[in-house]
């Protein structure tokens, strides 16, 4: 039990550093870890991939708390835009939270690997979407924040992979689009951590110690670390090539993309 505790602790810890370096989401980091973690652990294959993702939505609730308080000081928010987009957040991020407890977990992993290959083209392609002059209105906030929060929940982050690219096209500037992204990453967490916690109280493969689709000793261990690491993070992100930084990231998840993926098809 101790050894995984230190896992735990690790996994939150790479966290929480590379949260404040890079500004990525912790979700793309503590799912396929905790995946194998769960794995070495014997649980109920029928369950690794969803306690993973119950486990990552539930620690981004507390993480997500301190990212969107610093922003909010440096007036990095932009609250409007995150009223006019939360509906659609919530409700996408709960139908998604329906679809991912009625997959298998090969069919998540699948979902999962095809999302990390798409975040680490974009990482190492480097490309940054073209600024539009207005902001579009209600209808469309609402549509596309339904459509990032229901991925968000099939693959357990925060959605800022999604957010702050759509938000930068819409008008805000890059500093704007990631704080409010931030924000957007709160009622994401909640949502997801809730539809989680239902949907697991019915599943009888759920081991101890998990309260429906989290793991209640990781989700400890990571938030805790992520938490007190993040501001070391931050400040080396002042340091150190984060360009170059952000390109080993990306090799690293398509490293782990590929690695589920060889896995499915063995």
């Amino acid at each position: 039990m101790w050894s995984f505790a230190i896992a735990y602790i690790a996994i939150g810890i790479a966290t929480g550093l590379l949260a404040g370096l890079l500004g990525v989401g912790g979700g793309l980091i503590i799912v396929p870890l905790l995946a194998v973690c769960f794995a070495s652990q014997h649980f109920h294959h029928d369950v690794i991939m969803h306690i993973a993702l119950g486990t990552s939505m539930a620690s981004i609730v507390f993480t997500s708390i301190s990212s969107l308080t610093a922003h909010h000081r440096r007036g990095g928010v932009d609250w409007l835009v995150f009223r006019r987009i939360v509906v659609g957040i919530v409700a996408g991020t709960i139908s998604g939270t329906f679809v991912a407890s009625s997959l298998r977990t090969a069919d998540l992993k699948a979902v999962f690997s095809v999302f990390l290959l798409y975040v680490a083209s974009r990482m190492l392609l480097a490309k940054t979407p073209a600024q539009e002059r207005e902001v579009p209105g209600l209808l469309l906030f609402t549509g596309m924040g339904a459509l990032i929060g229901f991925v968000s929940s099939l693959v357990g982050i925060g959605g800022g992979a999604l957010s702050v690219p759509f938000m930068n096209r819409c008008g805000l500037t890059m500093h704007r689009a990631i704080g409010t992204s931030a924000a957007i990453g709160f009622p994401i967490s909640i949502a997801g951590t809730i539809g989680f916690i239902i949907h697991g109280l019915r599943d009888a493969h759920v081991p101890a110690l998990t309260f429906g689709y989290v793991n209640l000793p990781a989700l400890v261990c990571i938030a805790s670390a992520s938490v007190l690491l993040a501001p070391v993070g931050a400040r080396f992100a002042h340091r150190l090539p984060v360009a170059t930084l952000r390109r080993i990231f990306a090799l690293l998840l398509l490293v782990m993309a590929v690695r589920m993926l060889v896995s499915l098809i063995s």
